[in-house]
């Protein structure tokens, strides 16, 4: 996320913007290639959960600028967001996951304070049968959410924030208080 003299000021901003965004620890942030037909400008960040040493969730936050704007976007920035866990079958099951995981989206922007607009996405269940040599495998559920909408201005921290959150949600973390640092679990032996 260098900001460049070349880049838009306000690309810029929200730039500086980002790099400001506090996360959990269990949450590894990484600058990805950013897809490039879809906007001027564009930074890409790749995640992942981690718990008790196992990936429990992925995900990948795009923020994308265009200085002539979009009519689709109503603004000149656009949040695309990919997120995917694994769940427990009891979980995945149930017939409301997808108003969950759109709830937990906005839930997450509210709390943080994040303004937007024109926001749309899809939650997905996939369930993975195996057969055959891989029969032993047990069955698995994933839910995968796809979202966009537009941040109001150049200040995406606590976009990225909420995203962050809803991160750590999806990978079953629970929720941390302002203020408030989680103790590390020891395993026991």
């Amino acid at each position: 996320m260098s900001a460049q003299p070349q880049l838009p000021a306000e690309f810029q901003a929200a730039l500086a913007s980002l790099r400001a965004a506090r996360n959990r620890p269990e949450l590894k942030l990484a600058e990805i290639p950013a897809p490039s037909r879809l906007a001027p400008y564009g930074v890409a960040l790749g995640a992942e959960v981690m718990a008790d040493g196992e990936e429990a969730a992925t995900g990948r936050f795009i923020l994308l600028h265009d200085p002539n704007g979009s009519s689709l976007w109503e603004g000149t920035f656009r949040i695309v967001t990919y997120i995917r866990a694994e769940l427990e079958p009891d979980i995945g099951n149930d017939a409301l996951l997808g108003n969950v995981a759109w709830a937990w989206l906005v839930e997450a922007l509210d709390d943080h304070g994040a303004a937007y607009r024109a926001a749309g996405g899809t939650a997905t269940r996939i369930l993975s049968e195996s057969y055959g040599t891989l029969a032993a495998r047990p069955d698995a559920i994933d839910i995968e959410l796809r979202a966009s909408w537009t941040p109001c201005g150049p200040a995406v921290r606590a976009h990225l924030e909420a995203w962050s959150t809803m991160v750590c949600t999806f990978a079953g973390l629970p929720p941390v208080p302002d203020g408030v640092t989680l103790l590390r679990q020891r395993r026991r032996r």
